[in-house]
């Protein structure tokens, strides 16, 4: 029989849309004095994976990701997730979101990312929040793969990329 263990802390991380960078910055504020110093920012690209978030958002929708310097305790993932909502909702404009904030965490198993939408393939974390494993790191390659129901764009191979980096930074960490 097993027995019940914390499992090792992991490296938090957002991926942020947004078009107008007031509101980016903003949300930035919130996110830093919530969550602490980030070690890594990346650049903003666009993002033109999907229509979805257009007429909300509005367009040209950009991504950037934080990457936190604290690790957390995984199961904070779900209260994470509330408060990034509450974010969201502090910067929406008559009802409509001007940032899309997704948390999620990293190990150096893989890439989970915390979600209002349950679906087949998440797993209920409590709180009306689930989790998803999006990227799996397969150490014979050296690189994240992702699952058959990963979004897109964290298929893409700079966004692989760039959580491989942020995997180094967890490897130092621990």
């Amino acid at each position: 029989m097993g027995k019940p263990a914390n499992p090792k802390p992991a490296l938090l991380f957002t991926g942020i849309l947004y078009s107008d960078e007031s509101y980016l910055s903003k949300a930035k504020e919130s996110l830093l004095n919530s969550f602490g110093s980030a070690f890594l920012e990346t650049p903003p690209v666009s993002w033109d994976f999907s229509k979805y978030y257009k007429e909300e958002i509005g367009s040209p929708i950009m991504r950037t990701f934080i990457f936190f310097k604290n690790l957390i305790n995984r199961a904070e993932i779900a209260d994470i997730k509330l408060r990034t909502n509450d974010i969201e909702a502090e910067f929406s404009t008559d009802g409509k979101r001007n940032v899309n904030i997704d948390p999620g965490y990293l190990t150096l198993a893989n890439v989970i990312l915390a979600t209002t939408k349950g679906y087949s393939h998440r797993i209920y974390l409590g709180k009306g929040i689930y989790g998803e494993v999006t990227l799996l790191y397969r150490e014979k390659d050296k690189t994240f793969v992702p699952n058959i129901f990963t979004y897109t764009d964290y298929q893409d191979k700079k966004c692989i990329e760039m959580f491989v980096k942020a995997r180094e930074y967890l490897k130092l960490k621990k």
